[in-house]
């Protein structure tokens, strides 16, 4: 038997731009990811706390991983997902632009994880979780995000369009 699902939270940000909405995304960290690009960048997101508020892991996971609290902003619920290796992953939308040139410069430090690479060699290596945060139009997005995450970026546009 199995036990219960891994879960996750995340926040979404969004914001107008000249091809229509954009959001903002993270490359996933690491040696496993480096010259990947489809499927490599995700909603900012992590595992709760014991005891944790979901929606409290999704600010908190924000800031860990993007290095910054997120900017205020209306927010919608865009529901929960159950991705490919059975995490479920649960993900609001906040409508709220952060200055990626000014993160740089005011950025503290960052969620890094390690792991042994090469796999099963005893080395490990530690690196950020997210190695890079880019704004993407949400169609150029969809191909890059991991697969089940497109879902909520369709739910973004459903919620953005009043459907």
């Amino acid at each position: 038997m199995t036990g219960p699902a891994r879960t996750s939270a995340g926040l979404l940000l969004h914001r107008p731009g000249p091809e229509g909405p954009e959001v903002l995304l993270g490359h996933m960290g690491g040696p496993f990811w480096a010259r990947k690009q489809a499927g490599a960048w995700t909603v900012p997101k992590g595992e709760p706390l014991p005891g944790e508020d979901p929606h409290a892991t999704a600010l908190r996971e924000f800031a860990e991983e993007v290095g910054v609290p997120a900017p205020d902003g209306p927010e919608a619920d865009l529901g929960e997902v159950r991705q490919r290796a059975g995490k479920v992953v649960r993900v609001w939308a906040r409508a709220a632009d952060l200055d990626l040139a000014a993160l740089a410069a005011a950025r503290g430090p960052v969620s890094e994880v390690t792991v042994d690479w090469p796999p099963r060699s005893g080395r490990t290596v530690t690196f950020p979780e997210l190695d890079d945060l880019r704004w993407w139009p949400v169609e150029q997005a969809r191909p890059l995000v991991v697969s089940a995450q497109a879902a909520f970026l369709d739910r973004l546009l459903a919620h953005l369009t009043g459907g």
